[in-house]
């Protein structure tokens, strides 16, 4: 089960180094007006879900993984389970901005997008601090 930890928590690191980048590119793209740098920003914010989306599978099947092996018992897990649920809505919805971007239908300042950015920061604070404390 120590192998399935720590490939769990390597996918997890991998996923959420997208979840960090991607809304970044969101802010650069909705400030740029050229064209050249928009396509370019496009197809980067296009290649990047591409390729976090796979760790983010892997991430949540080793998680259910390590789940089955050690059992579902305690508050701490029900709360992680939400917020990684509410993880996966945000991903899914970063797969929309990638589409929307890419077609040229943004409506968003690039302001929305710096708070945007931020909400995965503030889950993985939630996230690490119940796994390690386990406070309830």
């Amino acid at each position: 089960m120590l192998v399935v930890k720590a490939l769990h928590i390597s996918f997890v690191v991998s996923w959420f180094a997208g979840l960090f980048y991607l809304p970044r590119l969101f802010v650069n793209h909705a400030m740029v007006e050229d064209v050249a740098t928009r396509e370019r920003l496009a197809l980067m914010e296009h290649k990047l879900y591409r390729f976090m989306t796979p760790l983010g599978i892997l991430a949540v099947v080793f998680g259910f993984w390590l789940w089955f092996g050690y059992g579902f018992s305690g508050g701490w897990l029900h709360a992680k389970t939400a917020l990684v649920s509410f993880l996966i809505v945000y991903h899914l919805y970063c797969g929309k901005l990638v589409r929307d971007f890419a077609a040229g239908r943004n409506t968003r300042s690039h302001k929305w997008y710096r708070v945007f950015n931020e909400v995965p920061v503030l889950v993985l604070f939630a996230v690490v601090f119940l796994v390690v404390l386990k406070p309830f």
